[in-house]
């Protein structure tokens, strides 16, 4: 696939705001689709899935055997760090939002929990994914990318 920015519609000057974790929280849950980053053999790695939040959790469904399932597993253990990020910018005029939550991810264990999450999150792809993971947000940042808005003042 090739990316052409010949048509990139740029929209004057722009501003970065930050956002409070209530707002960005509720971004993230306006999308379906995000990144889950963790550490496998020590080095970064980085997943698209699809999530849900559920009362304050990232809930995102995987496979029986996917990289992040053995290290969510331990019962003994808050659960595993990572960071989970979701945006929607747009590509002609890169302006939109983005939003990096950082927090313990555990394997949903719980039968109860386990039919509630499969329930919340349908797959998008055609793989088994009987699995579910819970992310507690510990660190929530989102930016804004907005037109400055400001008539030349400087």
């Amino acid at each position: 696939m090739v990316h052409d920015d010949s048509t990139r519609v740029l929209a004057g000057p722009r501003r970065r705001i930050e956002l409070d974790s209530a707002q960005a929280l509720r971004l993230l849950g306006s999308v379906p689709l995000g990144r889950i980053v963790f550490t496998r053999h020590a080095l970064p790695t980085v997943r698209p899935v699809n999530h849900v939040l559920d009362d304050g959790d990232i809930v995102i469904r995987t496979h029986e055997g996917a990289a992040l399932i053995s290290q969510t597993q331990s019962a003994d253990s808050p659960g595993v760090v990572v960071a989970y990020e979701a945006d929607a910018i747009d590509p002609l005029t890169h302006l939109g939002w983005s939003v990096v939550v950082t927090g313990y991810a555990r394997l949903v264990t719980d039968p109860d929990d386990l039919a509630r999450c499969r329930a919340l999150v349908r797959p998008w792809v055609e793989q088994a994914t009987d699995q579910a993971i819970r992310i507690r947000p510990d660190l929530v940042t989102g930016l804004l990318l907005t037109a400055d808005g400001r008539s030349g003042e400087a």
